[in-house]
């Protein structure tokens, strides 16, 4: 407790419990920001609208009778915010559990294992081993395992590196069964020296100490009764906030992007602000989640761009939203199902913007470890030209074996 105390000292004073604000427009764009005629469009992506659930959000994971929407196909639009869930998706059903760890005992110990219906907890839940019985895990393998990292390389032609990323897989004690939480975060600062670098950090900062103060240290109390989708929401809000307000003392016009993502048992919750960008490996195919808040991202929604000539398109690092340029923002929120996927990958468009898809998504299934995924991709754009900071943070997800 002492280290955290230390390392997020004098986030206390932070508003965390503001509502979402309207979109706003940046009065006079910097660097990377557009004019204000984009911001005029209504913005993609679901935005924060729940109230905390009055439910301990932790009784769910469990639940054989909680239900989520399945995950959009490729080009769909966002779940409404009136449609997404606040509380996270359940770890398996009692039923599927009962019939798995009644076939692994059968298949380690067929004279052992007992009937289906003796068996009343989960698989994977803490529970006391009867005399006579095996373990119920003897015989399950994992073709990969939960696992992530975040790498960042200053490209081959800044002098700086205005990007900050952050990657943390912890596990969280709970009766019966315990819970596995990750917290990714992508931040692609803009300003220079004396803005961008510090707004990115800045943002992590925050946004790692919101989730550690709201989340993680409630929950370890058994106190945490906070809606998961408006705590990722004013996280973002609360950094927002902090670079503003630094902004104003240092006489500067910094700001970030910011992509969030917090991973609790099966479900993604994801704040995102700017053109740093979500992707799921799924068996079909990488699958971009969140949509880019820039002239481009705009117009390929509106159907007036191909996607295929973003790349070169002159208006493709002008953003109409950023973290930290007004006293307000409106975050975007999705809710994602991890589903059948197998990796999640955040980045800055220093690395999309000089990596092509399909190369992204080969690079994700070459190598089971995600530092040598990572160190993959920031090579790949790298050889491409490396014009910007790259920045990455992959994600492995756990798979049965097949």
């Amino acid at each position: 407790m002492t280290f955290f105390r230390k390392l997020f000292r004098g986030g206390e004073g932070e508003d965390e419990s503001a509502p979402t604000p309207p979109a706003q427009t940046p009065d006079a764009p910097p660097a990377r920001v557009a004019p204000a005629t984009p911001a005029a469009a209504p913005p993609t992506g679901a935005q924060a609208a729940a109230t905390p659930n009055s439910a301990t959000w932790w009784d769910s994971v469990a639940s054989p009778s909680t239900e989520f929407p399945p995950p959009s196909p490729p080009g769909a639009s966002p779940t409404p915010p009136d449609e997404m869930p606040t509380i996270p998706m359940g770890v398996m059903s009692m039923e599927d559990a009962r019939r798995r760890r009644a076939a692994s005992m059968a298949q380690s110990s067929p004279h052992l294992a007992p009937p289906p219906q003796s068996v009343t907890e989960p698989l994977d839940a803490t529970h006391q081993i009867e005399d006579g019985q095996a373990p119920a895990l003897s015989a399950h393998r994992s073709a990969q395992g939960l696992a992530a990292m975040a790498a960042r390389d200053i490209g081959r032609v800044r002098e700086i590196n205005e990007d900050s990323v952050f990657a943390m897989l912890i596990t969280l004690p709970r009766e019966g069964i315990d819970l596995s939480v990750g917290l990714f975060i992508v931040a692609d600062g803009m300003g220079g020296h004396q803005g961008g670098e510090v707004a990115s950090r800045l943002a992590i900062r925050t946004v790692i100490h919101h989730v550690l103060s709201q989340l993680v240290m409630p929950a370890l109390d058994d106190t945490m009764t906070t809606a998961l989708q408006p705590l990722m929401v004013s996280a973002v809000q609360a950094a927002n906030q902090a670079i503003w307000d630094t902004a104003q003392a240092m006489g500067t016009d910094m700001g970030t992007t910011c992509t969030a993502a917090l991973l609790v048992g099966h479900g993604l919750y994801i704040a995102h602000v700017g053109d740093t960008r979500a992707y799921l490996y799924e068996p079909d195919g990488l699958r971009q989640i969140t949509s880019d808040h820039s002239t481009v991202g705009r117009l390929i929604q509106l159907g007036q761009l191909d996607p295929t000539e973003a790349r070169e398109h002159p208006l493709r690092n002008q953003l109409y939203r950023t973290v930290g340029q007004q006293p307000q923002v409106m975050v975007d929120f999705i809710y994602q199902p991890v589903g059948l996927s197998s990796h999640l990958l955040l980045c800055s468009d220093g690395l999309w913007g000089m990596v092509e898809d399909p190369a992204l998504a080969q690079a994700l299934v070459r190598s089971p470890w995600p530092q040598d995924i990572c160190n993959e991709l920031i090579a790949l754009a790298n050889l491409a030209g490396g014009e910007d900071n790259i920045s990455a943070v992959v994600v492995s997800l756990p798979m049965a074996e097949r």
